[in-house]
């Protein structure tokens, strides 16, 4: 059986190493056992959602609280729905009762390895600061689930970009709303 060729290194940062393998290029996350993000959602149908300035892509950005597993020295087998609790009080300074996983999967299949997990976090309330951890300035907003849509159209024409993953969370957070009424099962 013939071997699969190895990837080239290119280069490696601290928590980015850049491949090739023939000539196909692609970035592998180094230094964290997963990608988290979560879709936080209040007793009384509020989506939590983040605002925060990303120098990749030069904007302002709308999205659902996020981060690594694993990326902080001695915490190397940090569990995912720990990191996913860690990740939800750091960025929006709430945490959550209830924390369920809903899906797997690439954000980005032709550019990344990762995977990110996504899990709904229920029974959110506020617990501390909110706006990231020093690093990052990060604005909070709590928006009703039945005025997302038009919330991030306003949020568009102000300049902001949409992270396509909140599409994602909106659905799952829709679907939540919807059980907790005895809708959906």
């Amino acid at each position: 059986m013939a071997r699969k060729p190895q990837p080239e290194s290119l280069h490696e940062g601290k928590f980015i190493r850049l491949l090739r393998q023939g000539r196909w290029e692609f970035a592998d996350r180094v230094n964290a056992s997963g990608i988290i993000m979560i879709v936080p959602v209040t007793n009384d149908n509020k989506l939590i959602i983040i605002e925060q300035f990303r120098p990749p892509v030069g904007k302002r950005v709308i999205e659902l609280p996020a981060g690594l597993a694993g990326d902080i020295e001695g915490s190397e087998d940090e569990a995912l729905t720990v990191a996913a609790r860690r990740e939800l009080e750091e960025e929006t300074g709430y945490t959550a009762r209830y924390m369920k996983r809903v899906a797997e999967g690439p954000p980005s299949a032709g550019m990344v390895t990762e995977l990110i997990t996504i899990s709904v976090a229920s029974g959110v309330v506020q617990s501390g600061n909110v706006g990231g951890d020093g690093e990052k300035t990060i604005t909070v907003h709590d928006v009703p689930l039945s005025r997302v849509r038009s919330w991030l159209d306003r949020k568009e024409r102000e300049g902001c970009l949409i992270d396509l993953k909140l599409w994602s969370g909106l659905y799952f957070a829709q679907q939540h709303a919807a059980r907790k009424q005895g809708r959906f099962r």
